[in-house]
């Protein structure tokens, strides 16, 4: 695999070697001596799964304090522009983004250190979207930052009005108005 660090101190967009044969194809999603040696010591505690129609955008979500999450994001089905906000105030990209596309076909996986907001939208027909997480989910530590916020200024790639969104999500604050990290 490579691993290519991103304009955000932490993010890695990491580039797996598939090998491709009438029969299809192989790669490793994982391996754990590799990542540490590239990304650092992360313990992936839990996987999890989600299946979402064109359009949908979900983020930018984010856990406070000892529940934040780190994550290794993929697309196993679709494809997606898949987003992470630097949350750190201490940092020199603090309220900046970086935004990749993650697609079944091009295999590539982001990984976004604690102290990031992270979203994504559906750019295909349907995508399913396998994430891995260092922490458990706490609903109580969750925090949502607007999709629209002009202050961070995510460019997504489809127009508002095509955009499916939970209720939650439209209920977002502001960068201004979030509980950062230090």
């Amino acid at each position: 695999m490579e691993y290519k660090q991103t304009s955000i101190d932490g993010v890695y967009i990491i580039e797996p070697k598939v090998f491709n044969d009438s029969r299809g194809y192989f790669f490793e999603a994982f391996k754990k001596e590799e990542f540490e040696a590239n990304v650092g010591r992360v313990d992936f505690i839990q996987e999890n799964e989600s299946k979402s129609s064109y359009g949908v955008l979900r983020g930018l979500h984010f856990q406070k304090g000892d529940k934040s999450q780190a994550k290794l994001v993929r697309v196993v089905k679709g494809t997606v522009i898949d987003v992470a906000v630097d949350m750190r105030r201490s940092s020199p990209t603090f309220g900046q983004y970086v935004a990749v596309e993650l697609s079944d076909d091009n295999k590539r996986q982001l990984f976004i250190p604690r102290g990031m907001a992270h979203g994504f939208v559906v750019l295909s027909q349907e995508a399913i979207f396998c994430y891995k997480v260092d922490n458990v989910y706490a609903p109580e530590s969750e925090c949502c930052i607007r999709y629209d916020d002009p202050m961070v200024g995510v460019d997504w790639p489809i127009a508002s009005q095509e955009m499916l969104l939970s209720e939650k999500d439209l209920k977002g604050v502001s960068l201004e108005e979030a509980d950062c990290f230090e």
